[in-house]
């Protein structure tokens, strides 16, 4: 492995295949799974919003038990495979669901049963996939090393290669108009996981090591790069594992956090009435987990400051991705509905939308690592917090646009596909410019100990922000029935949405308060941070 300090070590291009692949199911699936709600399952937007919500905030907080397990047992290899293999089978309970789809809707309670297995699976194995491979690529680099910013750039682009590649395979053959096809979309979904996992296996031994040629990502008893020799940090980790009293309180404050989420505070028709159980779940762990590993004995008082500076950013990421992540689900809708998809007499899939993000990040990904690079040599490169606030900024903008196109539209007219197009080239720009750099973070701030946990917090603000999402998304003004948008006003505390040009300047407001008050925030975070940057 090349010890250059100005190439990347040839394990970050592994790594980014392998992700690739993961992605490439991940989005091939996402970019049909509303679509396959609405249209083979018969369910309504808000049905579809909901379980969409909860299947994409439960796939970002399983990271939280797959960190765990690496970094207390099986190491991020092997947590790897077993994730890779478990959402392969995943997809291909999903491609099971949609084979039994007839016009005569005889197979709609298993397509459902079916369905919900696939997800499970598909939950389960990214909690034990995502947040390993992350940690793996900062694993490569020493602590300081100032590639690191790029290399998860890098890395980033992986991710959007594969995602830009999904919607149009997965979308051709699965989203032609015909129910029957979900199926094909699915399966291509699963091949693709297949190649990633087999990859990552046969070259991982090659290339997956130092640059003084360590193995990384071996279990705690194997692990010779973390192997922790100062007997001070030893004693701490043992006075850590010496309370279970901690354990028990953080148990039980997350068992009356689930409960007190899931109260029907008006009292109509019951206590828990219509309750959203996996919601109260992800949110009452959303606090708790936290919380429980900073009260963590073992940590100096320089590693708590610099936990809280993730949990900080973490929280102002919530905002971002459940504005971001309307994509999958309410503007899959507006595409589908709302949107002229003609190209010269052909018409577009609503799911090609999907791909406009991905392609925007590969293209703009190696501008965004030059510009860093570049100021970081000049002394100017932005603190991560005022880059991450930088896209907040960026994300109000995008959605200013789309809000200014459908102004005055009512729900029968279509407008063109330039709006999109512009915010998701806005929205590419804000998020270039907090997600790949929140990695990076978060990689360079966790105590070695604690990487993949801490990493699985950080996607468990993503859980959070992908459940809030789903809720957002129940709040788009139309129903889908018989194939035409029907205008139904809703609200979300107390703001009355009546149209699109209320549902979008919702994001515009959420995403703006919390840009201008992370921007102020900035200086203090990076003081917090305690040197790292």
């Amino acid at each position: 492995m090349s010890q250059n300090q100005h190439g990347h070590p040839k394990g970050l291009y592994l790594l980014f295949v392998t992700e690739m692949w993961e992605r490439f199911s991940f989005y091939g699936m996402r970019a049909l799974f509303t679509l396959y709600m609405i249209k083979a399952l018969l369910f309504d937007v808000t049905k579809a919003s909901q379980i969409y919500g909860s299947y994409t905030g439960l796939v970002y907080l399983t990271p939280l038990i797959g960190g765990y397990v690496a970094d207390r047992y099986w190491g991020n290899r092997r947590s790897i495979l077993v994730g890779g293999l478990m959402m392969a089978l995943g997809q291909f309970f999903m491609f099971l669901s949609a084979s039994f789809y007839t016009p005569e809707e005889s197979q709609l309670g298993l397509m459902e049963v079916l369905m919900l297995i696939g997800l499970a699976l598909l939950i389960i194995g990214n909690g034990f996939f995502k947040p390993n491979i992350s940690t793996m690529v900062g694993d490569l680099y020493e602590k300081t090393d100032h590639r690191k910013d790029s290399a998860f750039t890098i890395f980033y682009m992986g991710i959007n290669t594969g995602a830009f590649i999904a919607p149009l395979i997965c979308g051709f053959v699965g989203d032609t108009g015909n129910p029957s096809d979900f199926k094909w979309g699915f399966l291509c979904a699963c091949i693709g996981m297949l190649i990633g996992t087999t990859v990552f296996e046969i070259l991982k031994n090659k290339y997956i090591c130092t640059p003084d040629g360590k193995q990384i990502g071996l279990s705690p008893a194997q692990d010779t790069v973390h192997h922790k020799h100062d007997e001070a940090e030893e004693e701490l980790e043992r006075a850590s594992k010496s309370s279970p009293l901690r354990l028990i309180v953080s148990v039980i404050g997350a068992v009356l956090l689930f409960f007190i989420f899931s109260m029907n505070f008006s009292g109509e028709g019951g206590l828990f009435k219509d309750a959203d159980w996996i919601g109260s779940a992800i949110f009452a762990v959303s606090i708790v987990m936290p919380i429980f590993i900073i009260t963590d004995k073992s940590l100096t008082s320089v590693e708590r400051s610099r936990i809280w500076v993730i949990y900080i950013i973490a929280f102002f990421v919530i905002f971002f991705w459940s504005a971001f992540e309307q994509a999958g689900n309410a503007l899959t809708v507006f595409a589908d509905k709302q949107t002229d998809r003609s190209i010269f007499g052909w018409t577009m899939p609503a799911s090609y939308f999907q791909s406009f993000n991905p392609i925007f990040i590969v293209t703009l990904a190696p501008l965004f690592a030059m510009l860093w690079q570049k100021l970081a040599k000049r002394n100017l490169e932005p603190a991560s917090p005022m880059k991450q606030s930088f896209g907040l900024f960026l994300l109000a903008i995008g959605y200013l646009i789309i809000a200014w196109g459908v102004r005055g539209v009512d729900a029968s007219a279509r407008v063109s596909m330039i709006w999109l197009t512009l915010m998701y080239l806005t929205h590419t720009m804000g998020e270039l410019c907090l997600s790949p750099i929140g990695l990076s973070m978060v990689n360079k701030l966790s105590p070695a100990r604690f990487a993949s946990l801490l990493m699985g917090v950080w996607f468990m603000s993503n859980a959070a922000a992908n459940k809030f999402a789903g809720i957002l998304s129940g709040c788009y003004p139309y129903d889908i029935v018989g194939g035409e948008s029907i205008p139904h006003a809703k609200s979300f505390l107390g703001y009355q949405i009546t149209n699109l040009y209320d549902f979008f300047m919702l994001f515009v407001v959420m995403a703006g308060v919390a840009a201008v008050v992370l921007f102020f925030l900035s200086s203090t975070l990076k003081k917090m941070m305690k040197g790292v940057d």
